[in-house]
C-alpha cells in the first residue's frame, strides 16, 4: 500500500454518497459520535482490529471463504488469481464469487486499486494465523535475511545474484513467485527434501516440534537443502521453526488444488406452506408464551427466587416455578432471561425480584407484552434455554449462563436463513435450518447440548412464535428488521385481546380460554389455585384456596360478586355453597399471642381441639373452657390448625383480627452507585449511555464532499476542544481519531471500550463509562470490574464505542 492509489483511504474518496451510505450502514461503529470529519478518519477508523472484529460475524460462509482466501494470497493480488485459486472461474461460481468480494467492499474489508488489484485490511489478514493452512509471504519470512544469504540461496537456485540486497530479494521473489520455477526446483530435489515440503505443503499437515539441548529444532531430513535454496525459512541463527513460504505452498498445491468455496447455500427440503398456516401457528406458539411468562412472572412476584452463592438461580428454584406456573424449565429459562435483560427482573441480594416495570407489563395486553421480551431474546449475548456448559454441567438461569457474542450471531443467522426460502415455502423439518444457519453466520455459536445444528436456537424461536411451520413469522420478520414498529403490529395482529371473564363449572373449576387479563389473574389467584396454563388456563377452587381470601380480608359476599361479575356463565351452586360453608367457619377459633393463646365461643370446639393427638406437640392446655394456651408461638400454632383442617384467624395485639394480605416484593431497578467525585461535588456518576448515530445518508454526502484529510493538530491545528488537547499530550499511543472519540466520551458522559496494557504488559478490552480525567490518569467505572478503575492514559493503545 506504498501507493496512495492503494489506501483504503483514496478508495474511499472516489465513492459516491449512495456507495458511501451502503458502506456506512454496513459498519455503524465506525461512524458513533464524533462523526468522522474526512474519509481518511473514516479509514482509520474502520481498519481498527475491534471494527473488523465487530464486522466479520455477520459474513455468511461464501464471504468468508473468499477473504480468507485473498488472505492466504497475501493481497494485493489479481481477482483473476483468486478466482482460480477458489476454482470460482465459470458459472455460479464466478457470480458467488462477484457477490463476495462486492460484500467485502460494502464492510470495507477489501477494496480494489486503479491497477484492479485487490487490497485486504491488515486486520482481516490477522483474523487467520494460517489462512488455508498457508504461512507468510517470502518477503515477510525474510525481511531480517542479509544479503550475504540472499545471495547463498541464489547461487543454490542457479541464478546469478545481483549486487545490492533489494535487488537480490527482488530476484528471490521474482524466482518463487512462479509456481512452475519452484515446482521445477522440487522436482530436482533429493528424495528426503521432495517429500518434506510435499508433506508440509498438504493443508492436512501440522508441523511438529522436536526440541534439542539449547532450544533449538531438530532439523529433519531434507531441511538443509530446503534452506539453502528458501524453499523453506528459518530464523536467525538457526532459531525458531521452519516455516514454508506461502508460495512456495501454493506452487507446490499444484493448479489443481482449490480452496473450499460454497457460493450456494445448503440445499433445503421445502414444504408448501401458506401464509395463513404461518399465521396461524405463530399466533397459537406466542400467545401460549405470552400466557407462561406472565405465569412464570406472577410467580416470581409472590416468591421471588433465591440465587445461587455463584450467582444466577439454580436447578431447585427453576423446578418450583416450573411447577407453579405449569410449563417446561426451557419456557422457564427463556421467560427469566428475557425478564432479566428487559428490566422486569432485578437483583435484589441473595433473591432475583420484580421491579417496578413488571406491574406496568402485567397490567398491559399480551400485544404488548410480548415485544418486550421478543425484543431482549433478540439482542441477548446468550442462549437463554441452554443448560448446559461445555463439561455438560448444568448452568444457573438469570446471567449464569456464560455471554457470547456467537449465540447472538446463530440468532442473527438463524432469521436471515429462514428470510432466505421461497415465498410459500416451509422447511420440512426445522432442524434442517441449522445448516443454512451456519451458511449464514459460519462464525455463531453451537452449543455442546445440541443434538443438531444450532437445535437449542431453533426451539426457541418456535416457542416464541417467531418460526412456524419452518418458516419466518411475521414476528420474526419484524424482528430481523430490527423494527419496533412492525413488531408492536405483528403482535397485535396475531395475539389476541387479554381475556377479562371466566367460564365456572359444577366442579369447581374456572376455565380461562386465550391469555387472562391481569385483574382476572389477581382476582383468581387470590380465591383459587391454578392447575393448568397457556393456551387455556384452569383454576381449581378448595376451602384452603378460599380461606385464602378470607384470611386476606374477604367477605364471602364480596367474593361472590367479584367472581359473578366476571363470570360467563352464572355461578355454579356448588361454588356459592364452598364459599358460604368456608366463611361459616372462618374465625369459629381465634389465637392470640402470649406464646401463644387459643381462644373461642365453642366450649367442645376447643376441647376437641386440645385433645387432637397430631396437635399434641403444640404443648396446648385449658386455662378456661374457652381458652387454651400453647407453648408454640403463633405463626406456626396457626399453621398447624389449619393443616389439620381447622380455620382459625389470627388476632392482633388489640383483638382486631389481623388480615393476611399476600405482600408483593418488588425491588428497584439497579441504580448506579454515585462516583467518587474527582472533580469536585459535580463530578458525573457512570452512565452506560450510547452515543447516539448519525444518520448515514447526511453523513455520507457530507463525506463525499469533504477534503480526503481533515487538518491535523500534529501540523499546528488548533484542537477542537480542550479535552482533546490534554488526551493527545498523555496518550501518546493513540491516533487522532481515537483521541477524539476518547474525548468525546469524557465530555458527553457516554460509555466507551478501550484497549488497555497493564503495567504488567497484558492487553484487556474494558468497557468504561463516567469518566473523569486527572491527567496522566483517567478515573471510570468498569464494566468488566463492575468497579471504579483508574487507568493511565500512556497505557491506552485504543478506543472504541461500547461494543
Amino acid at each position: 500500500m506504498k501507493s496512495g492509489k492503494s489506501t483504503l483511504a483514496a478508495w474511499l474518496h472516489r465513492l459516491d454518497a449512495e456507495d458511501l451510505e451502503q458502506l456506512l450502514a454496513a459498519r455503524p461503529d465506525a461512524v458513533s459520535p464524533p462523526e468522522p470529519r474526512s474519509v481518511s478518519e473514516l479509514a482509520e477508523r474502520l481498519q481498527r482490529p475491534g471494527s473488523v472484529a465487530l464486522a466479520l460475524p455477520r459474513l455468511p460462509l461464501p464471504v468468508l471463504q473468499a477473504a480468507e482466501a485473498l488472505a492466504a494470497l497475501s493481497a494485493p493480488a489479481s481477482p483473476d488469481v483468486l478466482a482460480d485459486l477458489l476454482d470460482a472461474t465459470e458459472d455460479e461460481a464466478a457470480y458467488g464469487l462477484e457477490a463476495a468480494l462486492r460484500t467485502l467492499s460494502t464492510h470495507a474489508l477489501v477494496w480494489p486499486d486503479s491497477e484492479g488489484k485487490l487490497h485486504m485490511a491488515a486486520p482481516l489478514r490477522q483474523a487467520w494465523d494460517t489462512p488455508l493452512g498457508v504461512d507468510q509471504p517470502l518477503a515477510t519470512l525474510l525481511k531480517d535475511t542479509t544479503s550475504e544469504e540472499l545471495r547463498r540461496m541464489l547461487t543454490a537456485l542457479g541464478v546469478r545474484p545481483p549486487g545490492t540486497r533489494p535487488q537480490r530479494l527482488a530476484t528471490l521473489l521474482e524466482h518463487h513467485s512462479d509456481p512452475a520455477r519452484v515446482a521445477a526446483v522440487v522436482a530436482r530435489a533429493p528424495a528426503d527434501a521432495r517429500k518434506l515440503l510435499e508433506r508440509r505443503a498438504d493443508p492436512a499437515y501440522r508441523p511438529q516440534t522436536f526440541v534439542l539441548f539449547g532450544g533449538q529444532s531438530a532439523p529433519e531430513p531434507g531441511a538443509r537443502w530446503a534452506l539453502e535454496r528458501g524453499l523453506l525459512v528459518q530464523g536467525r541463527y538457526s532459531y525458531g521453526p521452519v516455516r514454508m513460504p506461502a508460495e512456495v505452498t501454493l506452487a507446490l498445491r499444484g493448479p489443481g488444488w482449490h480452496a473450499p468455496f460454497d457460493p450456494a447455500p445448503p440445499v433445503t427440503l421445502l414444504v408448501p406452506v401458506a401464509p395463513a398456516e404461518v399465521d396461524g401457528e405463530a399466533s397459537a406458539a406466542a400467545t401460549s408464551f405470552a400466557a407462561h411468562a406472565a405465569s412464570v412472572l406472577s410467580v416470581c412476584a409472590t416468591t421471588p427466587p433465591a440465587r445461587l452463592k455463584s450467582g444466577g438461580v439454580g436447578a431447585r428454584e427453576l423446578a418450583r416455578i416450573g411447577k407453579a406456573a405449569r410449563c417446561e424449565e426451557a419456557v422457564v429459562r427463556l421467560t427469566l432471561e428475557t425478564a432479566y435483560e428487559a428490566g422486569l427482573m432485578a437483583r435484589d441480594g441473595d433473591r432475583v425480584a420484580p421491579t417496578d416495570a413488571y406491574d406496568t407489563w402485567a397490567e398491559s395486553e399480551p400485544a404488548a407484552r410480548l415485544p418486550v421480551l421478543l425484543h431482549a431474546w433478540w439482542t441477548l449475548g446468550l442462549t437463554p434455554s441452554q443448560a448446559r456448559d461445555d463439561d455438560n454441567k448444568a448452568l444457573p438461569a438469570v446471567a449464569g449462563t456464560p455471554s457470547c457474542a456467537g449465540c447472538l450471531q446463530a440468532r442473527q443467522g438463524l432469521l436471515t436463513a429462514a428470510s432466505r426460502l421461497p415465498a410459500g415455502q416451509g422447511a420440512k423439518n426445522t432442524a434442517e435450518l441449522g445448516p443454512l444457519t451456519h451458511w449464514s453466520r459460519p462464525l455463531a455459536e453451537e452449543l455442546p447440548q445440541d443434538t443438531t445444528p444450532f437445535a437449542t436456537v431453533i426451539r426457541e424461536a418456535e416457542l416464541l412464535g417467531v418460526l412456524a411451520r419452518g418458516a419466518l413469522s411475521p414476528i420474526g420478520a419484524a424482528l430481523l428488521a430490527d423494527s419496533t414498529e412492525e413488531l408492536a403490529a405483528a403482535c397485535r395482529r396475531l395475539l389476541p385481546d387479554a381475556t377479562a371473564t371466566a367460564r365456572f363449572g359444577g366442579d369447581l373449576t374456572a376455565v380461562v380460554t386465550g391469555t387472562p387479563a391481569a385483574r382476572l389473574v389477581t382476582l383468581l389467584d387470590s380465591v383459587a389455585d391454578r392447575e393448568t396454563s397457556g393456551t387455556a388456563s384452569v383454576w381449581r377452587f378448595s376451602p384452603a384456596s378460599v380461606r385464602r381470601a378470607l384470611d386476606a380480608g374477604r367477605s364471602p359476599d364480596s367474593i361472590e360478586a367479584d367472581l359473578t361479575a366476571v363470570a360467563a356463565n352464572p355461578l355454579p351452586q356448588p361454588l356459592s355453597y364452598l364459599i358460604m360453608d368456608t366463611a361459616r367457619s372462618h374465625g369459629r377459633v381465634r389465637i392470640a399471642s402470649a406464646a401463644c393463646v387459643v381462644h373461642g365461643e365453642e366450649p367442645a370446639l376447643l376441647a376437641e381441639i386440645a385433645a387432637h393427638r397430631k396437635l399434641s406437640k403444640l404443648g396446648l392446655r385449658h386455662l378456661a373452657p374457652t381458652v387454651l394456651i400453647s407453648r408454640t408461638p403463633l405463626e406456626k400454632t396457626l399453621a398447624a390448625l389449619r393443616a389439620e383442617g381447622y380455620a382459625p384467624v389470627a388476632e392482633t395485639a388489640d383483638g382486631t383480627v389481623r388480615v393476611e394480605r399476600p405482600r408483593s416484593h418488588r425491588v428497584t431497578a439497579p441504580v448506579p452507585p454515585p462516583r467518587r467525585a474527582v472533580g469536585g461535588p459535580g463530578a458525573r456518576s457512570r452512565t452506560t449511555a450510547a452515543p447516539e448515530q448519525a444518520e448515514p445518508a447526511a453523513l455520507a454526502a457530507r463525506l463525499a464532499g469533504a477534503p480526503l484529510a481533515h487538518p491535523d493538530p500534529c501540523n499546528g491545528v488548533p484542537f477542537a476542544t480542550d479535552t482533546e488537547e490534554i488526551i493527545a499530550g498523555h496518550a501518546t499511543e493513540l491516533s487522532h481519531a481515537d483521541v477524539r472519540q476518547l474525548a468525546h466520551a469524557v465530555d458527553d458522559g457516554t460509555a466507551v471500550t478501550i484497549e488497555y496494557v497493564a503495567a504488567t504488559g497484558s492487553r484487556t478490552i474494558r468497557t468504561v463509562s463516567g469518566l473523569e480525567l486527572d491527567p496522566p490518569y483517567l478515573y471510570a467505572w468498569c464494566h468488566l470490574r463492575d468497579a471504579e478503575r483508574v487507568f493511565t492514559l500512556s497505557r491506552i493503545h485504543g478506543v472504541m464505542p461500547p461494543t
